[in-house]
């Protein structure tokens, strides 16, 4: 099993394999069928206070610490967070899409160093 992560704006891969859509809301603009989604994992993503307090934050780059902390605490708790290792052993590769502009601060990536921290193989 391997994961990777990919802006669900970018035009998928032959290599992306199953494709699993991680976040809570829909992507702005974007057709169902453009976006090629496999699967719509939205419990796993942040909760809705979190992330609105995520996106509300005036300085990202210097709260990520601790949004991702928050995140990673939630991660541990969420049984969908495990239901996702799981898919990952049923399938060569996963995919792990994301809306968000900023390719290096966003929940994906912390949820990506979650899944590595619990054995799975990533790509980064």
């Amino acid at each position: 099993m391997a994961f990777a992560i990919a802006r669900v704006y970018d035009p998928p891969a032959p290599s992306d394999g199953y494709r699993v859509l991680v976040d809570r809301l829909w992507p702005r603009g974007l057709a169902k069928a453009r976006a090629a989604v496999d699967e719509w994992a939205k419990e796993v993503a942040p909760s809705p206070g979190l992330r609105t307090e995520w996106h509300h934050a005036a300085d990202r780059a210097g709260t990520f610490d601790a949004f991702a902390a928050r995140y990673t605490a939630e991660l541990d708790a969420n049984p969908a967070a495990r239901a996702l290792l799981e898919l990952g052993r049923e399938h060569d590769r996963v995919t792990l899409l994301y809306g968000a502009k900023d390719e290096h601060l966003n929940h994906a990536r912390v949820l990506l160093e979650w899944l590595a921290a619990h054995g799975a193989s990533v790509t980064r």
